[in-house]
């Protein structure tokens, strides 16, 4: 598979529970937020997008979520299944994102990414985010 064997486009509500079976498949990290209807909310959100790239079978192979803030474009939860890694289509979902956050009026882009993730880290430095570590992250769960 290249990643040129995907479309990429924005989720609707039949895609939640691909999406969140994805993110099983591609190990991403757990989080409160992994329920069918914290996804369904985050695809209706006006100011936010999720993009998935799928397959011509149809089948979900990558997603990422955007999301403008009116103050800064801020990308999260990027899954790529693992056979379809390192072939494009974390790049164009990337590119995906930016366009439509740019045309949001985002003027400055944001990727949150698991600290120790290796991997993750190196795709977004590839992908011409620079790492800020002038910030630390606090998060509380409802």
């Amino acid at each position: 598979m290249s990643g040129a064997a995907v479309a990429i486009r924005h989720a609707t509500a039949a895609d939640v529970d691909a999406i969140l079976d994805l993110w099983r498949r591609a190990d991403a990290y757990p989080s409160v937020t992994d329920t069918p209807d914290d996804v369904a909310r985050v695809v209706a959100a006006p100011h936010a997008a999720v993009f998935v790239a799928v397959r011509d079978t149809g089948e979900i192979a990558g997603s990422l979520i955007a999301t403008f803030d009116g103050w800064r474009g801020n990308v999260y939860r990027m899954a790529v299944e693992p056979e379809a890694r390192r072939r494009g289509v974390g790049l164009a979902l990337a590119a995906e994102a930016e366009r439509w956050l740019r045309a949001a009026g985002a003027r400055r882009l944001t990727a949150l990414v698991t600290g120790d993730d290796v991997r993750a880290r190196a795709f977004w430095e590839a992908a011409g985010f620079e790492l800020y570590a002038g910030m630390v992250r606090y998060a509380k769960n409802a």
